[in-house]
């Protein structure tokens, strides 16, 4: 066996590094998945009419700070609305009349929940819920819209009335 293992050293280290480097994605992916979520986190549920492009593991960002993840998200039925829970660092004190929006890092950009800090000086804890949230922007509605020309007003003045003469609707 020991002179098996002497021909074969580098092979074998080259399997360990294979082995380590195995383990190393399986963390990583627990935790940008929200598998790995902080124990002891923040746990808040925000109400959203539309959650499109967000998902459990998606970041949730302060001023462009990641403070948190999307822990898990399910439909309420009664609302129809997506409730969403946020787990954020217990460090961070996110006072509890702050909004939340669904946004994006630009065109080709990743999806994240940004937290929009209110005035008071209650901060968020355990089981709250954020009702003040603006849902996922369609973009590709509104690249449709401009390209159709849709939602524009070419009969009227600047005024809001119809011009003399013009077909009233």
């Amino acid at each position: 066996m020991k002179t098996l293992l002497r021909e074969n050293v580098g092979e074998a280290l080259v399997g360990l590094v294979v082995v380590a480097l195995a383990a190393w994605f399986v963390l990583f992916a627990w935790n940008r998945t929200g598998g790995g979520a902080r124990a002891g986190a923040t746990r808040v549920v925000a109400m959203f009419p539309n959650a499109a492009g967000v998902d459990v593991g998606t970041d949730v960002r302060v001023a462009g700070l990641k403070v948190g993840t999307v822990a898990e998200q399910h439909l309420d039925s009664q609302t129809y609305q997506v409730a969403v829970t946020l787990a954020i660092d217990p460090a961070v004190k996110v006072p509890n009349d702050s909004s939340a929006a669904i946004t994006s890092e630009g065109l080709l950009g990743g999806t994240f929940i940004a937290l929009l800090p209110g005035g008071s000086e209650t901060p968020l804890k355990t089981g709250d819920t954020i009702i003040d949230t603006q849902g996922a922007t369609d973009l590709m509605g509104m690249i449709g819209q401009f390209v159709n020309g849709t939602g524009k007003s070419e009969d009227l003045p600047p005024n809001g009335e119809a011009a003399p003469g013009a077909a009233q609707p």
